[in-house]
């Protein structure tokens, strides 16, 4: 793509969402409600109060929370896996660690049940408080699946519903699974009935449908509704319903199954939203039933499946038609806008969540802000906010990005497919293998890097391509480097990261120097989930590294800003 295409393509972008913002109704919110890879979604409503968690995978802390009072505007107000004895992360790789959390409430608690792959299991967490403290695991070793899901039927009696293998384990075709269910104990935290199948395999078994999980139960008038993803998270991804007058079943599919996907759309609309499922629903207080799922957002039409951002949390009406719960009714497309869902809510302000934001830390609080996360949990003290006064100053150590290790690593969302990110960079290199500045990170072996670092004790700044290889200083090759002048080794140092949807560039600045270009147009589709795998989106993280050698050198972040202005609703 050339320079002339990447700036036609951003003023299109631009006047089209310049153009969007000026018919924006105070009456309406907008789609995403969280930016960025927020997968997963699970809600509940405790009086006036609304509560929202999705999966973090293998970042800590785990289990990012939220609170909003009127469904559009949310709160960060902590996670609940926030504590090391809570969340064992070790050695799993990017996109393992923590699947799909529920959140329910009863009697006073908070419960939160999820499945952590590869590292022991479901287990089951509560509080008093959303924001915590919550307990450590109570783990359930007798569910073997993903997915858990507690429901509180109003007789008194509570259930555990997941996602778990085919009958006799012996599956008909691949992706067949089963939804099963167990009776729970609150006082004890334990399953305690043998499980029952309550479906097996999805709608039409003989239609062979895949990957039936993400279960949810819900009693209406009298009845039992069991919601649940099928088809995947791709493409195929939708949302499903079963009705029974027993919580154990039968369940019988709603005739007109799915309740929500996008999959039988043109791929050309404009402005896509893809895979949608892996749907929770909520009532409000007056009465009004709404659903959060997650969907993505490609780059372009043409760039169908292409989307560093990840898996985002969306929000929709629901509609109750023949006794049955319709998401996104009257409308194919799942719509950037929808009328406010409460007379007391207020539409979209810039929120750190979503929309066509700037954000900017200054690193001059206590603690660092929620929306960082490290990767994997952290087993010694490698940052700080104390030591230099508005800065956060990390530890060069010889852990990489590219091992199922903790780094030197502290990132935040990619959340926009048009956006920026900058940091303000103290640091002296000592030699050629240390290694500080921002990174936009997929995975292990999917990632971009523009950082400072020595040739020959000659300061340089550099960029760098993930690549394939196994051993330390050996996982990255250098695209493209440039002398920094005489006397600079010590200097503030500005790097820059651009998204321009299918592309990044790269700058730099030393001081209050003009800006210069790195490198441009770099392929953003190397960091695609089509490409990379997993179920993660992309991080810019601050990061330093000494490849595997010991070091004393720190890197000190004066700031961190990232900005955006890609969302059509804007």
């Amino acid at each position: 793509m050339t320079n002339r295409m990447v700036k036609s393509f951003l003023f299109a972008f631009l006047l089209f969402t310049v153009s969007l913002a000026f018919a924006q109704k105070k009456s309406e919110f907008c789609n995403p409600l969280l930016a960025g890879f927020y997968p997963d979604p699970s809600i509940c409503r405790v009086g006036s109060d609304f509560y929202l968690v999705c999966s973090s995978f293998s970042y800590f802390p785990g289990i990012p929370i939220f609170q909003s009072r009127d469904l559009v505007n949310w709160k960060q107000i902590g996670h609940v896996m926030d504590r090391p004895e809570q969340l064992n992360l070790d050695s799993l790789g990017v996109s393992r660690g923590i699947f799909a959390p529920a959140i329910r409430y009863n009697k006073g608690l908070f419960y939160v049940t999820c499945t952590l792959v590869d590292k022991g299991g479901n287990f089951v967490v509560y509080s008093k408080k959303p924001e915590g403290p919550w307990s450590n695991p109570v783990w359930l070793p007798q569910i073997n699946g993903i997915d858990p899901s507690l429901f509180f039927d109003d007789n008194g009696r509570s259930y555990i519903v997941y996602n778990s293998i085919a009958p006799d384990n012996k599956p008909l075709y691949e992706g067949h699974r089963t939804i099963r269910l167990r009776a729970f104990d609150e006082a004890t935290l334990k399953v305690v009935s043998e499980e029952k199948i309550l479906i097996n395999g999805g709608v039409d078994i003989s239609k062979k449908p895949i990957w039936i999980e993400a279960p949810h139960i819900f009693k209406v008038g009298g009845l039992y509704y069991l919601i649940a993803a099928e088809g995947g998270t791709a493409g195929w991804h939708s949302e499903v319903v079963f009705k029974s007058t027993n919580v154990e079943g039968p369940y019988t599919p709603f005739e007109k199954n799915p309740i929500l996907t996008q999959r039988t759309l043109d791929p050309k609309r404009e402005f896509p939203i893809t895979s949608t499922g892996h749907a929770d629903l909520v009532q409000t207080k007056s009465g009004s039933w709404w659903a959060v799922f997650l969907g993505c957002r490609p780059y372009t039409p043409s760039d169908q499946g292409y989307y560093n951002t990840g898996r985002e949390t969306f929000l929709a009406p629901v509609a109750w038609r023949e006794g049955w719960p319709i998401i996104n009714p009257d409308n194919e497309k799942v719509q950037y806008h929808y009328p406010l869902p409460m007379k007391s809510s207020t539409a979209c302000g810039a929120t750190p969540h979503g929309g066509n934001i700037t954000i900017r830390d200054e690193f001059d609080s206590p603690t660092l802000d929620f929306h960082w996360e490290l990767l994997r949990t952290p087993r010694e003290k490698w940052y700080s906010l104390s030591d230099r006064k508005g800065f956060l100053a990390m530890k060069v150590r010889p852990e990489t990005c590219s091992d199922p290790v903790n780094p030197s690593f502290v990132g935040r969302r990619q959340q926009h497919l048009v956006g920026s990110a900058s940091v303000r960079l103290e640091f002296a290199p000592a030699a050629e293998n240390e290694k500080a500045g921002l990174l936009v990170f997929q995975n292990e072996k999917h990632f971009y890097y523009i950082c400072k670092s020595l040739v020959k004790g000659v300061p340089f700044v550099q960029l760098y391509k993930s690549t394939l290889e196994n051993a330390p200083g050996t996982q990255m090759e250098l695209l493209a480097l440039r002398e920094l002048e005489a006397g600079s080794k010590s200097n503030s140092l500005f790097l820059k990261v651009e998204a321009l949807g299918n592309v990044y560039s790269f700058s730099f600045a030393v001081g209050k120097d003009k800006s210069v270009m790195l490198s441009e147009n770099v392929d953003a589709k190397f960091l695609s989930t089509k490409i990379s795998g997993g179920f993660v989106g992309c991080m810019y993280a601050l990061y330093a590294t000494s490849l595997g050698k010991s070091s004393a050198s720190t890197a000190c972040f004066d700031w961190f800003e990232s900005t955006g202005n890609d969302e059509v609703y804007r």
